[in-house]
């Protein structure tokens, strides 16, 4: 018997990255997964992979109503929905000062509303699945210790924090048996970290060795290992004592934190004005 039997899930981002890790290990645990992402032509690719129980559809995280088209198109696929995985999320550089108005935005559309949207969109219908449910929203070491040169990153996850906590206290309030937490990873091996990594803003070799410094394991880590957390996260444990009287942790990924070190900060000159550190794939590349 898997961890995930009987369990449906809706995964934003899973196209490929940490999204794709998850969706492959909630399948090989027994679950089912519809595969939400801009990249459609990659989600469609990895359910016919995955097989029977998996699905995709088209979503841009930004938009509410893809949203609510996802999760009916979830429930009509599986007959129900019962976790959601907010993972679509975006990193681009800039402080405050100099950093590009256009980035703030997106990324506070993408990395907050969008997992604003998933959960307003999905937790009505996951109350009427009448089962345990989970939501798992992606964070960052980001959003414990923020970094300078990503001030929109930053903010985006640190809001996702509180926007975790408080829909883990309103299902509570309301008695409905829905849990809220959030895994940050630190940096991981996925598009979004290789965009970092092949930027120009230093050799690849040194862009690593600088990211996997700010780790107390000294290295890069592995979307498998998120995967790993998320599925055995509280939030998908069984609703029974003592797990029914948790509603909402956070898992750190890496490692404890190495507060001695800040996350790597490229040269300012050789990143302003770069757009292709991080280019615009809202639902697919997802990291730190």
């Amino acid at each position: 018997m898997g961890k995930m039997d009987g369990k449906v899930a809706l995964i934003s981002g899973g196209a490929e990255g940490i999204g794709a890790t998850v969706g492959r290990l909630i399948v090989a645990e027994g679950g089912s997964v519809m595969l939400a992402d801009v990249q459609i032509d990659k989600a469609r690719e990895l359910a016919a992979e995955l097989g029977d129980r998996a699905a995709a559809v088209e979503l841009d995280v930004r938009d509410l109503d893809a949203w609510h088209r996802a999760v009916d198109a979830t429930v009509e696929r599986f007959g129900k929905l019962t976790v959601l995985c907010n993972i679509a999320g975006i990193s681009e550089p800039g402080n405050v000062p100099e950093g590009s108005l256009d980035v703030w935005q997106r990324t506070i559309d993408i990395n907050l509303n969008g997992p604003y949207y998933g959960c307003r969109a999905a937790i009505p219908a996951m109350e009427k699945s009448g089962e345990p449910c989970a939501i798992v929203n992606i964070g960052s070491m980001i959003a414990i210790r923020a970094a300078a040169f990503v001030a929109a990153y930053s903010a985006s996850k640190a809001g996702l924090v509180g926007l975790t906590r408080s829909i883990a206290l309103d299902c509570a309030d309301r008695g409905v048996p829905i849990r809220a937490n959030m895994v940050h990873p630190g940096a991981i091996r996925t598009p979004m970290y290789n965009r970092y990594k092949f930027s120009g803003a230093d050799t690849p070799e040194n862009i690593e060795t600088n990211f996997a410094a700010t780790h107390p394991m000294s290295r890069i880590g592995e979307p498998e290992e998120v995967a790993k957390a998320v599925v055995s996260s509280p939030a998908m444990m069984p609703a029974s004592p003592p797990a029914a009287t948790l509603r909402s942790t956070a898992a750190v990924q890496s490692g404890p934190e190495n507060m001695s070190q800040t996350p790597p900060r490229p040269d300012r000159r050789a990143l302003r004005g770069r757009r292709q550190v991080s280019r615009y794939r809202p639902c697919s590349a997802r990291s730190a």
